[in-house]
């Protein structure tokens, strides 16, 4: 089955929209829609897994737990090790941010 990851995108999201397109034994790969969310101010993501991600379509900021903040917009990724303290801090409100996320074991 052949899908779209820019098909049906929303022209404005109340919240954050996460959605797992793959799963496997040690991967997870999740498409996520944001416009103009954040992570809620004092939350951080603090996950078991490394995460690889792209930014496919908008404009991201992600906040590190040292003070470092990094600026994306289509096409940068980045792989954020597991147990790294970050937090989106910023998402474009002018369109929809689309995200491919990659989560995988650090054992492999």
């Amino acid at each position: 089955m052949v899908d779209n990851l820019f098909k049906n995108l929303p022209d404005t999201l109340d919240e954050e929209v996460f959605e797992d397109l793959l799963t496997g034994n040690n991967v997870r790969v999740e498409r996520i829609l944001s416009h103009g969310q954040t992570t809620p101010r004092g939350e951080w993501y603090d996950q078991e897994q490394h995460e690889w991600v792209i930014l496919l379509k908008g404009g991201a900021r992600i906040g590190y737990d040292n003070g470092r903040e990094i600026s994306l917009e289509a096409g940068d990724h980045v792989n954020i090790p597991a147990h790294c303290r970050h937090r989106v801090t910023w998402t474009d409100p002018q369109q929809v941010t689309v995200w491919l996320a990659v989560f995988y074991d650090p054992a492999n």
